[in-house]
């Protein structure tokens, strides 16, 4: 096994000292653009429960759908091309009734998405994690990498631009080194969501339950090419609490044992009625108003890796595991003096919409790269060069 985090930079106190006060989260697997059934099946449980839900992650397939242009952006059959509710949240007619944090899947509107590279808000209360990414809320660290894993494509550069021909429609959404390695320099979270599953989980719980009800899966589990490689890396490495996955449409859970601790494994279902589609968990939190903020050392690895971007389709280059270590050393001292450590998110990125809501008068042709000032702001507050947005040459 590649040893990712060999090397890893830990915060000058990673774990803080919590009050009693816990954070009640609930997660979900697939949301397929089903964000209102996602509300009100949470509205319930928190009725039943009586309890209150703090903060809701989704494990990918959130299908970020502006307009029906969005949709010729999005990897999927032309009978699954639907908004379905995004844009009723993107356009203010509804607001999410709770922080809704969530990764990238197989399904997306990759151009929206794209414009939000490093992370940012889809809707009010509504944050997309990135490509790969890590926050806190109250304390709480989250992290997680968009997307699923293909050989093909797992060391190539970010190469794909607008309009998307049919290999890029599906390549862009494929997991890369890049991700994985600034992944393995984080410590712990507290939690880590995946669109796909880490490769060998299935060893960790039920397999007899699981094929019994996806029988399909056999024969890639029997020939160990079912899930992502990195991912199982990456879960031996951090050590999370909590891992969530979806994509596979299969509720799963498994208990992967590490020298000191553990990390507890959940594959989540789709939204779906009878489906075990939402878990709600306790995690021990900082008191006070729920917060959502940048993670000090995630900024310091991004800050860190900037310069290895790269744009092309061919092999990236990436440092040595103990170079990167000792870069991200040197970035986390900028960060804590420059940016702090724990910056709201709210004060550098806000919420402003880019490209239009469905009007019924867009033709159904991909539409070209927007401007988005939460990139901007972001890269700004970090320092790096903004490679993202449309007048800069990524998209030259």
């Amino acid at each position: 096994m590649l040893r990712l985090g060999a090397c890893r930079v830990p915060l000058r106190s990673p774990r803080r000292h919590f009050s009693t006060k816990t954070l009640k989260v609930a997660v979900e697997g697939c949301c397929h653009g089903r964000l209102d059934d996602i509300y009100k099946r949470i509205a319930s449980m928190e009725r039943k429960g009586k309890y209150k839900v703090d903060l809701l992650l989704i494990c990918g397939d959130f299908q970020v759908t502006r307009n029906v242009q969005d949709l010729e952006c999005m990897a999927v059959p032309s009978k699954h091309k639907r908004l379905n509710d995004f844009p009723k949240y993107y356009t203010g007619q509804k607001t999410a009734p709770i922080l809704t944090v969530f990764i990238g899947g197989n399904h997306e509107a990759s151009n929206y998405l794209t414009e939000l590279h490093y992370g940012g808000w889809v809707a009010p209360n509504q944050y997309y994690l990135g490509r790969s990414g890590c926050v806190q809320v109250n304390g709480v660290r989250i992290a997680g990498a968009s997307g699923i894993y293909s050989e093909k494509h797992y060391e190539n550069g970010y190469f794909e631009k607008l309009p998307y021909d049919q290999y890029a429609l599906k390549s862009i959404y494929r997991i890369r080194q890049y991700d994985i390695r600034k992944l393995s320099l984080l410590t712990s979270p507290h939690i880590f969501l995946s669109h796909d599953w880490p490769r060998g989980i299935t060893e960790h719980g039920d397999l007899a339950t699981l094929l019994r009800d996806k029988p399909e899966f056999e024969s890639e589990i029997a020939d160990k090419t079912f899930g992502a490689p990195p991912l199982m890396d990456l879960l031996k490495e951090m050590q999370p609490g909590w891992w969530f996955a979806a994509h596979m449409h299969a509720f799963f859970k498994a208990t992967v044992k590490h020298d000191n601790s553990i990390t507890n494994f959940t594959a989540l279902d789709k939204c779906l009625s009878g489906r075990k589609c939402i878990e709600v968990i306790d995690v021990p939190a900082m008191s006070g108003t729920t917060k959502l903020a940048f993670d000090p050392e995630w900024l310091a690895i991004t800050r860190a890796f900037q310069p290895f971007f790269n744009q092309v389709q061919t092999r990236l280059l990436l440092p040595p595991q103990e170079l990167s270590s000792r870069l991200v050393r040197k970035h986390l001292e900028w960060v804590l003096e420059h940016v702090g450590e724990d910056r709201p998110v709210g004060s550098v990125q806000q919420f402003q919409p880019t490209a239009p809501g469905p009007t019924g008068r867009e033709s159904r042709r991909q539409p070209s790269a927007y401007f988005n000032q939460q990139t901007e702001a972001f890269c700004d507050m970090l320092h790096i060069p903004d490679v993202i947005n449309p007048r800069t040459s990524f998209w030259s």
